[in-house]
């Protein structure tokens, strides 16, 4: 199994790119969110899976290790297969995909294109207990807390960027809803928790 690929981008499409390791050209099919990131003649780093089918065999990358293991995670699905779970990745972020299982938000998940009613039950209910394995177990906010019936508001982002940094979610949860009723951005909530946590 290839693990990741450092290469040269040489091609840019809209849903591959191809990537020159040593004179090796890989076509590797990438989410919007990766391809955003790319640019041609840049080095880079893709986490790979591939897919193998009797008939082809098809290789997917990845900028982060995150969207990596959501895809992964998203192919244990039942009727979930690759093309699908790479859409999925175009069209809304891991953490927001991960927000949206564990709040049973089939109205976030059936936006992206591709995803119907009965696919997103289908997701929400074989993944809500799964959805630790990517680094999120603890209690997600509302989304009333996040001043959003739908995912993405700025409770999400912040809560998301404070975790980045090493914040324990359990302890940042408090500060975040504390501030939520005079902090109307994440970056304003941002600032507000570090400012309290550098207090501590």
């Amino acid at each position: 199994m290839i693990g990741y690929l450092r290469g040269t981008v040489e091609q840019l499409l809209s849903e591959t790119c191809y990537l020159d390791v040593r004179g090796v050209g890989y076509r590797v099919y990438i989410p919007a969110s990766t391809r955003d990131k790319l640019q041609s003649g840049i080095e880079t780093k893709l986490f790979t899976y591939l897919n193998v089918r009797e008939d082809a065999l098809h290789l997917f990358g990845f900028i982060t290790m995150e969207e990596h293991d959501m895809f992964l995670l998203l192919l244990t699905v039942t009727g979930v297969g690759p093309k699908m779970a790479l859409a999925m990745l175009s069209g809304m972020k891991p953490e927001g995909i991960r927000a949206a299982i564990s709040r049973n938000d089939l109205a976030s998940l059936t936006r992206i294109s591709g995803v119907g009613k009965k696919t997103a039950e289908r997701i929400t209910l074989e993944l809500r207990d799964k959805i630790g394995q990517i680094g999120l177990t603890a209690e997600l906010p509302t989304g009333k807390e996040s001043g959003q019936s739908g995912v993405g508001g700025a409770f999400d982002e912040a809560l998301a960027a404070l975790m980045a940094l090493g914040y324990q979610q359990a302890e940042i949860l408090p500060l975040l809803r504390s501030h939520m009723a005079d902090k109307s951005t994440a970056e304003a909530l941002i600032r507000a928790v570090l400012r309290e946590m550098a207090r501590r």
